[in-house]
């Protein structure tokens, strides 16, 4: 899954793909480079980012998707807290309903995607940007996640969204601290319990830089970032996972091939 964020302010491409012909450049290459989903997103979900209005959301993100959908033969993802946003999204085309809420930022995501058949990535999480680093306190993080996971999952369902449309994820970055990301990372085999396809979003991310640059983590380049994303990458295709949504689809699509091949040759 390559990742196309059409907002201002995101904490690593923000600005670059706001102007949707350069969106749609980007996704003409990252198909070129491997990705089978796109991931449009127009509200970013760093830590501390302010909220945006479903309208500036969609003004955004619609005509996007539905050029991508028109030219490319690729998947779309919408990446959205929002019902009305993911409801309008489909309608143009997206395939996938990414919501890193899972369910819990918009209560009416569930009864708006029921009768739609698209596939959803529910994802874990405790709260919005601004407050999602306060959020952090749990027992044990692998089991706290599965669990409170699997009550989105089974309120989805008795929304009407059938068990063979959910993806889940399990949040990293969101509402966990840097020792928790690495500890979900290492016992991300816990979320096969769950019986669903996994999605994971290392990309790019604070916990990434920190192990790279304990001292100065912001200071880590994309290029940096991209490397340490590859190599979790590759360690993590040894589980059972259906996906990763990246934003450098060409180094993760190469890290891919290598790992296949040298399992072919064992």
């Amino acid at each position: 899954m390559g990742v196309i964020n059409v907002t201002p302010d995101s904490f690593s491409d923000g600005g670059l793909f706001l102007n949707p012909e350069a969106a749609l450049e980007q996704g003409r290459l990252l198909v070129a480079q491997g990705a089978h989903i796109l991931d449009v997103g127009g509200e970013s979900t760093r830590p501390g980012a302010n909220r945006v209005s479903p309208a500036e959301e969609q003004q955004r993100v619609l005509g996007v998707i539905a050029a991508l959908k028109a030219e490319l033969d690729v998947e779309v993802s919408i990446d959205t807290m929002n019902a009305e946003t993911a409801r309008l999204a489909v309608l143009a085309g997206a395939d996938y309903v990414n919501d890193v809420s899972g369910g819990l930022a918009d209560k009416q995501m569930f009864a708006a995607l029921a009768p739609l058949g698209c596939k959803y990535i529910l994802g874990h999480w405790r709260g919005h940007s601004q407050v999602m680093d306060q959020l952090n306190g749990y027992r044990d993080v692998a089991k706290d996640v599965v669990a409170e996971l699997s009550e989105q999952v089974a309120v989805a369902i008795a929304s009407g969204i059938s068990r063979d449309r959910i993806i889940v994820d399990p949040g990293l970055g969101f509402a966990k601290d840097i020792d928790q990301n690495w500890e979900l990372v290492a016992r991300l085999d816990e979320l096969e319990n769950l019986g669903l396809p996994v999605l994971v979003g290392a990309s790019r991310k604070r916990f990434l830089a920190t192990a790279l640059d304990s001292e100065n983590p912001a200071g880590v380049t994309n290029q940096r970032r991209d490397v340490a994303t590859a190599v979790l990458t590759a360690l993590l295709l040894q589980r059972g996972l259906w996906g990763v949504r990246v934003h450098n689809v060409e180094l993760t699509a190469d890290t891919i091939a290598i790992v296949k091949k040298l399992k072919e040759s064992i």
